[in-house]
């Protein structure tokens, strides 16, 4: 968890229609995947067989885009677009997904792939779980 998340949320001077707990939450879990997924790419890089690792790799940095952007919009709440907010949720749970699957077909041989793997997961279970809050 991020230490500036929670109070930034907490200090925001205008009405959040969500629950500012889970939003930090989330938040923090889409940022710890983000840096897990720069990680794991930059660890893939370094192994040996890398040539294996090609798409595992395309998958982390497509991840950790997409999470750090979805983190940062939700981070804004002056002029809030919930249709935007959910069409980005939407995608990082698709590519925290896909990035998982990527890495768990490597996490026998990679301890990076298995950690990445679990942060993906994590990350995509609270994107879901915001999602559902905000409602359709």
């Amino acid at each position: 968890m991020t230490a500036a998340t929670r109070p930034m949320l907490a200090t925001y001077p205008g009405e959040i229609n969500i629950d500012r707990d889970l939003l930090a939450r989330s938040i923090d879990a889409l940022l710890a995947c983000a840096q897990a997924c720069t990680s794991c790419a930059d660890a893939c890089l370094s192994e040996a067989d890398v040539a294996q690792l090609v798409k595992c790799i395309r998958t982390d940095l497509d991840c950790a885009d997409v999470c750090s952007t979805t983190a940062r919009v939700l981070s804004r709440h002056t002029g809030y677009d919930a249709n935007l907010t959910r069409s980005l949720l939407e995608a990082c749970a698709t590519a925290c997904r896909s990035c998982a699957d990527e890495c768990e077909r490597h996490a026998r041989m990679h301890e990076h792939c298995r950690i990445c793997a679990e942060a993906c997961r994590v990350a995509e279970r609270a994107s879901r779980e915001l999602l559902s809050a905000i409602g359709r």
